[in-house]
């Protein structure tokens, strides 16, 4: 243990002989280490805050919307509307068997709701009690709608936080009373607020029952159809099949409003899954790339620290003949400039990962913008870097250490 110690006094006393030289080796090792903890750990950010937003949705969510369809079927030039109808809600529940659940939404964006203290025009939304089975819908006061109050069609309404805040600002709302284009609804609850930052779309939505929304608040601009639909929620049964419940859906309305399902530009439609999959794609390549660089840089270190410890040698040829010659063994010689090089680059790595991990800290005190989440140190990167540089070390100083050991003492005392 005491020649332990003595080698790495040693080394230190050596190191700091020469204070610029191991200044800007360690200084081009933290910083590599530290850029690509820093470039990665801002890439999670970007995943984790896309991921939270799709989250925001709901967990698997695939929207289909009205279309335009060609008006012939196997035409391109002429397309005509169509719009989605309750019956096709009610073959896609009873005939796509990978579909898991699905709701019909009615909408719209003009009706002006109205409280004793200020008014609001949110998006007001008919939707059925099931909504929230598919829908992130977080109720923070009172309660969501049930099947009493769509069945019976009562008028009953959920706020989104939004709405709450300047529909009752400061006030209780759970049991106040709102006019919907003049029509009395009752608050039964209220909604968490829901993403990040300054889009208060989702929280500006009001929510009542779908039969309720369908007496007072049909669809507008759908022509004479009493039946039409905004839109419709689906979940397949698991996140494996989306691409089969898509595919069932397609030939339920295409056979409906008679044309070919296999024309894709006939559906208007997003399907989440995919969308988060794509994104996760093009956030595994630029991992993928960042660790490339990562490991390029620590490469390079590797060989400035083989570099430097070539010229140590070279500048302690005689010390090295001395102290052989007063009996150092060849692997005692070895083992302290292996110290020195894996000294040199561990405590490199360590000063680069905590100015990174400072770094992120700080932005975590800043503001998010939207789809960006606080940045992290991602513990497998970390283990990565930690491993690398621990390579790094080994073969950085373990050719300088065996040059070393090789001289012979007289031969290493006669050099100037």
């Amino acid at each position: 243990m005491r020649v332990l110690f003595e080698i790495f006094g040693q080394t230190l006393s050596t190191l700091w002989a020469h204070k610029l030289r191991s200044f800007l080796t360690m200084f081009g090792i933290a910083w590599g280490v530290g850029s690509l903890l820093l470039l990665v750990g801002l890439g999670e950010g970007f995943r984790s805050g896309n991921k939270k937003q799709f989250s925001d949705l709901g967990e698997n969510v695939m929207f289909i919307w009205s279309g335009r369809a060609p008006a012939l079927n196997g035409s391109f030039t002429g397309l005509r509307q169509y719009y989605l109808t309750e019956n096709d809600y009610d073959d896609v529940v009873r005939e796509a068997p990978h579909v898991k659940i699905a709701v019909p939404v009615l909408s719209r964006g003009d009706v002006r709701a109205v409280s004793e203290f200020f008014n609001s025009s949110g998006q007001l939304l008919g939707v059925p009690p099931a909504f929230n089975q598919i829908r992130y819908i977080p109720i923070d006061d009172g309660r969501w709608m049930n099947d009493l109050d769509n069945s019976e069609k009562r008028a009953v309404v959920v706020l989104g936080d939004e709405a709450r805040r300047v529909l009752f600002p400061g006030r209780p709302s759970v049991g106040s009373i709102i006019l919907l284009n003049g029509i009395r609804f009752q608050v039964v609850g209220t909604l968490k607020r829901i993403g990040h930052g300054d889009n208060n779309t989702l929280n500006l939505r009001i929510f009542i029952p779908y039969n309720t929304m369908r007496q007072y608040y049909p669809p507008t601009g759908v022509g004479e159809l009493q039946n039409a639909i905004n839109f419709i929620n689906y979940q397949p049964v698991s996140r494996e099949v989306h691409e089969l419940a898509r595919q069932e859906v397609h030939k339920i309305i295409a056979r409906n409003h008679g044309f070919d399902y296999q024309n894709p530009d006939s559906f208007d439609e997003w399907d989440t899954i995919r969308t988060v999959d794509q994104i996760g794609k093009i956030f595994d390549a630029m991992n993928v790339f960042l660790g490339s660089v990562g490991l390029v840089t620590l490469a390079l270190g590797a060989i400035g620290i083989v570099n430097v410890m070539l010229v140590a040698v070279a500048d302690r040829t005689r010390e090295i003949g001395l102290r052989k010659a007063l009996g150092a063994t060849n692997g005692s010689v070895m083992f302290q400039f292996f110290v020195e090089g894996a000294f040199l680059t561990l405590v490199s790595g360590v000063i680069g990962m905590a100015g990174a991990a400072a770094i992120m800290a700080g932005l975590a005190q800043l503001p998010q913008p939207p789809g960006f989440d606080t940045p992290r140190l991602v513990p497998t990167t970390a283990v990565l870097a930690i491993s690398s540089l621990a390579v790094a070390g080994i073969l950085a100083g373990l050719y300088p250490a065996s040059k070393a050991a090789a001289l012979q003492p007289v031969e290493a005392l006669r050099k100037e």
